[in-house]
């Protein structure tokens, strides 16, 4: 699947080619083009794909492409969400922003390249966001199908900016562990699983009990999903993830993680929380002993359980779903890997 989601993708990207206006530079198209294309999961096209077969919808084209928009959206998020958080990698390589900064100071050009690699990035994440309204419209799906999916992908899109403002609140408010639960939902789990399923489901006009069942199973799972992304993002090998494990140390992000540690912690462990953690000069032994008072705290395990409920929660509601079997079988595959992972 991944490589007919990554074809389906290049081949939009090559058709933006010859729009691009004459005497534009062409930086930002390619780099878009390299970083849609150099990585990434495709998780979100694939449970696409397969909410459209448990809806009865045959293997095509047009449904790989259709699930292919999902992962512009996505670049979009990643981009965007990589500014906001200040992160200097993604996948294994510069972000975006930084990337662009670099080109600034390697050309001597004017001005301050940090603000010139931030507004540029900003403007290719949105050119992101437009080209996944486009591509899913241009799908070649019947226009009756694509208007019935789109209202599940409208409703994902609001949900990941609001979600996305709740962080960013959540960052300055108490801190609790149900305020990071929210966010989490809010921001991550639902785009990455629940309306992924509902909208290919939507698109082969599956009937409710099945988008139901799809948000029963999908919420849960997403949530397990987005904890296992904020453990990797503190525990995690860097040459794997392709991410620093200081980015989120440093950044102060409101996780739940974060927030069981905190509530656990003694007045010594406290206090060396409030010391290290959000702290912007965060060195890697800052980030080791934080990692010790998250694994001291019980923090670690508690997260893991949390992982493991979530999951067999999922799964239960799979075994009863009015799916074909291959269709069930390739979702547990689905769910299982996205919470056992190591990127």
């Amino acid at each position: 699947m991944r490589d007919r989601f990554d074809a389906a993708l290049a081949r939009f990207i090559d058709r933006q080619d010859p729009a691009w206006p004459d005497g534009a530079p062409r930086g930002a198209l390619d780099s878009l083009r390299r970083f849609v294309l150099a990585g990434g999961k495709r998780i979100r096209p694939t449970f696409c794909y397969w909410g459209w077969r448990g809806g009865g919808g045959d293997d095509c084209p047009q449904i790989v492409e259709a699930a292919a928009a999902l992962e512009l959206f996505h670049a979009f998020a990643l981009i965007h969400d990589d500014i906001i958080d200040g992160s200097d990698r993604r996948r294994g390589q510069p972000s975006m922003h930084r990337s662009f900064a670099t080109v600034h100071s390697q050309h001597s050009w004017r001005g301050d390249s940090l603000a010139f690699g931030r507004n540029t990035a900003l403007l290719c994440g949105d050119l992101c966001a437009a080209w996944a309204e486009q591509m899913f419209h241009e799908c070649g799906l019947p226009p009756r199908q694509i208007h019935q999916g789109y209202a599940a992908f409208a409703l994902m899109r609001t949900e990941v900016i609001a979600g996305q403002y709740l962080d960013l609140v959540s960052g300055v408010g108490d801190g609790s562990v149900a305020s990071a639960l929210t966010v989490i939902r809010m921001k991550s789990a639902r785009y990455t699983v629940t309306r992924p399923l509902q909208i290919g489901a939507w698109l082969a006009g599956a009937p409710r009990a099945l988008t139901a069942a799809f948000a029963d199973f999908g919420d849960p799972l997403g949530d397990a999903f987005q904890l296992r992304d904020d453990v990797l993002g503190v525990f995690g090998d860097p040459d794997v993830t392709g991410k620093s494990v200081l980015d989120d140390l440093r950044e102060g992000k409101p996780t739940v993680m974060m927030a069981l540690a905190r509530s656990a912690a003694t007045r010594a462990q406290a206090a060396r929380l409030a010391a290290l953690f959000g702290n912007p000069s965060l060195d890697a032994a800052g980030a080791e002993e934080l990692r010790a008072i998250i694994v001291e705290t019980g923090a670690l395990d508690q997260i893991e359980q949390m992982i493991r409920v979530r999951a067999d929660t999922a799964l239960t509601v799979l075994s009863s779903a009015p799916l074909a079997p291959a269709v069930r079988q390739a979702l547990t595959d689905l769910a299982t890997a996205a919470v056992n992972r190591a990127t």
